[in-house]
């Protein structure tokens, strides 16, 4: 499994390697030498290598690997602008000048194949300003290919955030564990490829104290096998309760996608002046109408024709209002499949439910996954964008752990939390940002979800199957054309991919 590590988390993982199995600080920074070392000589077979390298840990990094190649007769600078060191990166860069290297204090003029980013590890946040950020921009300038130890300077080890003058790497070796600020944010745009490097550090306290990343072979693992000896009863029955008179589009989405799922049974239930629009649009789900009128009405009547169905989606363009609400409390109260929220059943549980997460998610019987990108979750939590952005992993984790639910908070990469435990998934492209898409994941994740799948796994699985159709279909559309629809029809390629 690969894991994916906080600050907080890093910075324990390194003390209890230290201390517990008693593997020298000196030894472990030799072990990261080495590793970037062998990536830079990988991206650089020949030609000149410049270190920039920082005071602390990440720079005594970069002193190693300067001098592990220097002595293999490579032609080699190193450029440290630092004022401060810690003492394993003062005794390396004191190594590094012994075996003939000279460490500048200006930046030279001249071109190289690489350079290599040892400025700052994961423990940056802010803003870079006067030396670093000179630093920085030289290393974005210097040569033709960069490669960055840990992470990219000016991204923080969290959320992923980059300052104004961060380095943008062409690839990154991650050393340990892969880092939260990575994959988070503006991480993967500026981190480029990522590699790991295992040290041998060891992670303290259980593993599902620890994010993964859920990729091919995990999604893979969930889903259940297609038996020829079944029925549609076999796979399970999904309910999309979707739409209204101004949000038609999304009802057909989500309807659509869940029957591409793998669930036996599907039905849209949807307000009845807009029911006409669908009964011959899918010919293979059941239509129903929820409520009279052109929007969603709460009943118990009406809903409780829900609550035998082994996963349900709800709140997709039904537009927000205190019968959403009520509805949305009714199901958590009397439901006991999956129950997966999205949308405006996430706003109008964030506008009429505010103060009172802890009374509602109480009451609940089912599942639950709720499926925000970051201004609903900022709605949601009362916390502001810009906190839970810097948060990272956290955010979620801290809202699944608090209410006993499961959230997939979309972004540049997919963060998907329960009480005990944190996936993110990477598959996806920017053309999936546009109306329409999360519509497609809720009736994915649903049809999942019907078959079995756990709304944490149903999530996981569904938001690496959705972004993987999205490559697939911008394959042949280009990013800028790409639209929900053509993910769904995209669907099976990504399916068929998990037999590779």
């Amino acid at each position: 499994m690969k894991y994916i590590l906080t600050n907080a988390q890093m910075r324990e993982a390194d003390r209890f390697t230290i201390q517990s199995p008693g593997t020298p600080s000196l030894t472990l920074m030799e072990r990261a030498g080495e590793a970037l070392a062998a990536e830079a000589e990988k991206m650089c077979p020949e030609g000149e290598i410049v270190f920039v390298c920082g005071g602390g840990n990440n720079g005594g990094d970069g002193f190693v690997a300067a001098r592990l190649l220097l002595k293999k007769g490579r032609e080699i600078f190193a450029v440290c602008v630092a004022d401060r060191f810690t003492e394993e990166c003062r005794k390396n860069r004191a190594a590094f000048e012994k075996a003939g290297g000279e460490v500048f204090s200006v930046f030279p003029r001249r071109r190289f194949s690489l350079a290599v980013d040892c400025l700052f590890g994961t423990g940056f946040h802010g803003e870079l300003g006067g030396k670093d950020a000179a630093a920085a921009d030289y290393i974005n300038t210097a040569a033709d290919k960069v490669l960055a130890a840990d992470i990219p300077s000016g991204v923080s080890g969290d959320g992923g955030i980059a300052c104004g003058h961060a380095v943008k790497a062409d690839k990154t070796l991650c050393i340990g564990e892969y880092k939260a600020g990575v994959l988070l944010g503006d991480g993967p745009e500026y981190a480029g490829e990522l590699v790991r490097a295992d040290i041998g550090i060891s992670l303290p306290g259980p593993q599902a104290s620890y994010a993964f990343l859920s990729g091919r072979e995990e999604t893979a693992a969930l889903l259940p096998p297609r038996r020829r000896n079944t029925h549609k009863g076999t796979y399970g029955k999904a309910a999309i309760v979707a739409g209204s008179e101004v949000y038609t589009g999304a009802a057909a989405l989500a309807t659509m996608a869940a029957l591409r799922s793998g669930c036996g049974y599907t039905a849209l239930f949807l307000p009845r002046d807009i029911l006409p629009h669908y009964l011959l649009k899918f010919p293979e789900a059941l239509i129903a109408p929820i409520s009279d009128g052109g929007r969603v009405a709460f009943t118990e009547k009406n809903f409780e024709k829900l609550l035998s169905f082994d996963s349900i989606a709800f709140g997709m363009g039904t537009g927000i209002s205190e019968d959403v609400f009520s509805a949305v409390q009714f199901l958590l109260r009397e439901y006991t499949g999956r129950l997966i929220l999205d949308a405006d059943a996430l706003n109008s549980l964030a506008k009429y439910g505010k103060g009172r997460m802890g009374e509602i998610f109480e009451e609940k019987k089912c599942d639950v996954l709720l499926t925000p990108h970051v201004r609903e979750f900022s709605r949601l939590t009362g916390e502001s964008v810009k906190d839970i952005l810097h948060k990272g992993l956290d955010a979620p984790r801290e809202f699944a752990g608090k209410f006993g639910v499961s959230v997939l908070l979309k972004g540049a990469s997919t963060v998907i939390a329960c009480p005990t435990g944190t996936a993110v998934t990477l598959t996806g492209t920017p053309g999936q940002a546009k109306g329409g898409s999360g519509d497609v994941l809720s009736g994915l994740i649903a049809g999942l979800c019907a078959q079995g799948l756990s709304a944490f796994d149903g999530g996981r699985a569904g938001a690496w199957l959705a972004g993987k159709a999205a490559e697939a279909a911008a394959e042949e559309t280009g990013e800028y054309s790409l639209t929900a629809t053509d993910e769904i029809l995209y669907l099976s390629e990504a399916f068929l991919s998990l037999r590779e």
